[in-house]
């Protein structure tokens, strides 16, 4: 187990999350999950339950799991900042604490785990990957607190890999709609319209969570190590896409 390279997943338990895991551990990873839900998980060889939000706004809990992680993590290689919320409103209607919550899963909260595990990533010269999305530079209505922190994070990303140059790498991954059951709710399990996202796609579909957990693990290997400070989109063509009327 001493030889294995170990990665560090937030939001294990959905349906990136858990492929990621699948993948890094089919690779022989150790693979450590965290996520706010509790539930089986086969592919992890360590589970937390740990809430990011009140990570970044509560030092006493702060403080707790971080004893935890002093002592049951002592390497890590790889970080992949997976976590996140998607809480949806318009302008008008975006309350202060769901904006805070929305930054601190999906911004600070990735932040503050890099700082924390800078150590550990540059001790083994590994490297930090950010799930982005999308919405970065393309959104939609009452997305504005999702797109903004996403954007934000594709900005820290490539800002930390400049300020962490020649000690640890970090890049982001960008995945459009990826087929996942929070993607499927959505839609409130209408495959019709399932199908339209599908056909909207110059690939002719929507893409899969082991896609996404591929490019991670290519970009987590040496031999991809020039790779830093980038966004990679995975998005099957849909942001060349400029819709025409009919």
């Amino acid at each position: 187990m001493a030889n294995m390279k170990t990665v560090l997943i937030t939001g294990v338990l959905g349906g990136i999350g858990s492929q990621l895991a699948k993948t890094f551990k089919e690779n022989k990873y150790k693979v450590i999950g965290l996520d706010i839900r509790t539930a089986p998980t086969p592919n992890c060889d360590q589970f937390y339950r740990f809430d990011l939000h009140q990570y970044c706004s509560d030092p006493v809990y702060k403080k707790e799991m971080e004893a935890i992680f002093e002592q049951e993590i002592p390497e890590l290689f790889l970080l992949i900042n997976n976590a996140a919320v998607q809480l949806l409103a318009s302008v008008d209607e975006l309350r202060l604490e769901d904006w805070n919550q929305t930054l601190n899963v999906n911004l600070t909260g990735p932040l503050m785990l890099s700082q924390f595990f800078l150590s550990r990533l540059e001790k083994s010269l590994g490297s930090i990957i950010n799930i982005a999305s999308i919405h970065h530079q393309l959104t939609k209505k009452r997305f504005v607190a999702y797109a903004s922190s996403k954007s934000a994070l594709v900005g820290l990303t490539k800002a930390m890999s400049v300020d962490l140059q020649g000690r640890v790498r970090v890049n982001a991954i960008s995945p459009a709609a990826i087929d996942t059951q929070m993607l499927r709710d959505g839609f409130n399990n209408d495959e019709a319209k399932v199908q339209l996202l599908n056909e909207l796609h110059p690939s002719q579909r929507i893409g899969k969570p082991q896609e996404v957990s591929q490019l991670a693990l290519l970009l987590a290997e040496d031999k991809l190590g020039f790779i830093n400070g980038a966004n990679l989109n995975i998005d099957g063509g849909i942001s060349n896409v400029l819709k025409d009327l009919e």
